[in-house]
């Protein structure tokens, strides 16, 4: 079994004549820190599914983190358009999780160079959004440009957290990417949270509470 997805969807959408088909996907949902990143992918129509980067796709949390990085410019070089959407966490602490995961895919979609004609999302729907669209329980593993979304999210979103690496020295945001491991509990119960570590999370807010 190689997890590929089964291009079901795409291929009957296709078929009924929807030629800007996007895929959208998040990371980031369930981190203690830093934003949450969601990413919209029209793939061609007369892709060739066997060559890659499409022959490799898979959801993101499938993919290691090498070869997420190998396809990531891939993803892009190859598809009609790929936009991005970030949520940081203040905005997210103030709107809540759902709401914050259905704005980063709007701003994903409006991001996107090239309008879509119709929209593939993993487990949501998007109301605000006049479009066709499909919702796909665990699309990311059904639907290759669920998956291809989901490799630019999270691609993105690691890079992000990279990055606040050096603005957050000894948190360990480059190899916990904000997720709560027993490292970042350690961070931070020495050092204490930071702007960037969302609020409305219990233990997050439980710490909040005890700086008072």
């Amino acid at each position: 079994m190689n997890n590929a997805p089964t291009w079901e969807h795409e291929v009957a959408l296709w078929g009924a004549g929807y030629n800007a088909l996007a895929g959208l996907d998040e990371a980031g949902r369930g981190a203690w820190a830093g934003p949450l990143v969601a990413a919209a992918v029209i793939i061609p129509p007369n892709v060739e599914r066997e060559q890659p980067p499409w022959a490799a796709v898979r959801d993101s949390k499938l993919l290691t983190p090498l070869a997420r990085e190998q396809l990531y410019p891939l993803i892009f070089a190859q598809s009609i358009a790929v936009g991005v959407g970030v949520v940081s966490p203040a905005l997210l602490d103030l709107i809540g999780l759902g709401p914050a995961n259905r704005l980063a895919m709007v701003r994903a979609v409006r991001a996107l160079p090239q309008p879509p004609d119709h929209l593939l999302i993993d487990a949501f729907k998007l109301r605000s959004l006049k479009l066709p669209q499909r919702s796909i329980i665990h699309g990311d593993r059904i639907s290759a440009a669920i998956a291809a979304a989901s490799v630019v999210a999270k691609v993105y979103r690691d890079h992000i957290m990279r990055c606040y690496e050096a603005d957050y020295p000894g948190y360990g945001f480059a190899a916990h990417k904000g997720y709560g491991t027993a490292a970042h509990q350690a961070a931070l119960a020495q050092r204490g949270p930071t702007p960037l570590h969302r609020r409305c999370f219990a233990p997050i807010a439980a710490l909040f509470r005890a700086e008072g």
